[in-house]
């Protein structure tokens, strides 16, 4: 990137950023025709045609390709994000959450680090690229879309449905890694090469009603607490993935002994749990728990209607994760396990998707090893498993080689996402402008 753009692309993608952050596309309902149209309205002003596309009214997708002539569409780079953020409760939080306020270095607001940031990032790149006509070896694809807090079905996964022209990639980038994550003196960046799938789950409790004045064992409300309990205490079987595999030899390859042999007992079914029991970071435990196990997660709770009856039935929301390598079925026969010593409950499956992982020794991973390299030339690159979900679920079953890397500087609070206080620092904007301008660049140039 040239010496002198840096403080103009800043100011730009945080203008983009504040201004996104203020158009509430809180999901549901979603609204994203509105930040849609904002991201067409710029790239028009920088010459570059955008389709906006709705499969409902007021949930709107933009999609803009650079296809050079001689080029293969299906070996285009696919810079991707999403515009609708998950809801925001502002007595909560201590500033307001879609007021995109810059206090201190930092910008505030729903979406700032899930991923509205990455829209104006992308947004930026994008932009320049067009103006300043680079000669590309491979098309560009910049798509912000709609619906990926619920599943994405009126987003990528309508687009690949409906209009998979607009998506036609073999390459992208997307949410779900970059994070900077500092263990011992050593600085890591994980990029995101696979991913859990969500399977949601109804756990359902039947018992006989009555008034609530003549107490009953018999009771669905207990049998559903009781089950609910076992759940949330449960610590599912391990299943170890190549991604996390990698990962973990990532970590444990930078580190000295002892350290690094502790890592190592991740891979191991009897050692991993006592290692990550141990970990001084609870959150870092959590996350790597997450990646070795299924997950069976609580909630939504609802039963009876009235305080003086005794409810048939009560159910409870379950929001599973499944590991790639592993089925609803599988996860399911894990969880009648858990549950066997609880009479008149049962597990109804719900929405499921696929598990994925892409290759992680490809031309895109070295690019972005190259740029890292550049920028954070200490800080080591490995691969990662989110415990969530992406859109990225949508693009690998058809060939497509999907990574999460947008990098934060080590400190930025990742645990807002989806929480409360939701902000990112300036200084990550513009180390994710400079590391990803030359992972773009080196990728679709060179």
């Amino acid at each position: 990137m040239p010496i002198d753009w840096m403080p103009g692309a800043r100011e730009e993608t945080l203008n983009y950023l504040t201004e996104l952050v203020r158009l509430n596309t809180t999901n549901p309902p979603g609204n994203e025709t509105a930040a849609a149209r904002y991201v067409a309205d710029r790239l028009a002003a920088a010459g570059v045609p955008a389709e906006v596309v709705e499969p409902a009214p007021g949930r709107g997708n933009v999609v803009a390709r650079l296809d050079p002539e001689g080029t293969d569409p299906a070996q285009s780079l696919l810079l991707l994000s999403h515009l609708d953020v998950v809801p925001a409760t502002a007595a909560e939080w201590r500033r307001d959450p879609f007021g995109g306020e810059l206090v201190d270095g930092q910008v505030w607001g729903r979406g700032t680090l899930d991923t509205k940031q990455l829209t104006a990032i992308w947004l930026t790149i994008f932009r320049r690229v067009a103006r300043e006509r680079l000669t590309l070896r491979r098309g560009l694809v910049f798509a912000a879309t709609a619906d990926e807090e619920m599943g994405g079905t009126l987003g990528v996964r309508w687009l690949e449905e409906n209009r998979p022209e607009l998506l036609r990639c073999g390459w992208c980038l997307n949410e779900g890694g970059g994070f900077g994550l500092v263990l011992g003196d050593v600085t890591y960046y994980p990029f995101q090469a696979g991913e859990k799938s969500p399977c949601w789950m109804t756990l359902r409790a039947r018992g006989q009603p009555g008034h609530a004045s003549i107490p009953s064992a018999d009771n669905a409300v207990i049998r559903l607490a009781e089950a609910v309990a076992r759940i949330g205490r449960a610590r599912l079987a391990f299943h170890l993935t190549d991604t996390v595999r990698l990962f973990v030899e990532g970590l444990a390859g930078a580190q000295a002994e002892p350290m690094a042999g502790l890592l190592r007992n991740l891979l191991h079914p009897d050692r991993a749990g006592q290692v990550l029991d141990g970990l001084s970071d609870a959150h870092l435990a959590a996350m790597v728990r997450a990646m070795l196990h299924n997950t069976a997660t609580p909630t939504i709770l609802r039963a009876g209607e009235k305080t003086n009856v005794i409810p048939s039935v009560a159910e409870a929301q379950v929001d599973c994760r499944i590991l790639p390598g592993q089925t609803p079925e599988s996860l399911r026969r894990e969880l009648e396990v858990v549950l066997a010593d609880c009479p008149g409950v049962e597990l109804e499956l719900g929405m499921s998707g696929q598990p994925t992982e892409s290759p992680v020794d490809t031309d895109l991973a070295d690019a972005i090893r190259r740029s890292l390299a550049r920028h954070a030339p200490e800080a080591r690159l490995i691969p990662y498993l989110v415990p969530g979900a992406t859109d990225s679920r949508f693009l690998r079953p058809r060939g497509v080689v999907a990574y999460g890397f947008c990098p934060l500087l080590p400190g930025e609070d990742v645990r807002t996402i989806h929480g409360h206080d939701e902000r990112i620092g300036v200084r990550s904007i513009e180390f994710a402008l400079r590391v990803l301008w030359d992972v773009v660049t080196d990728f679709v140039c060179r």
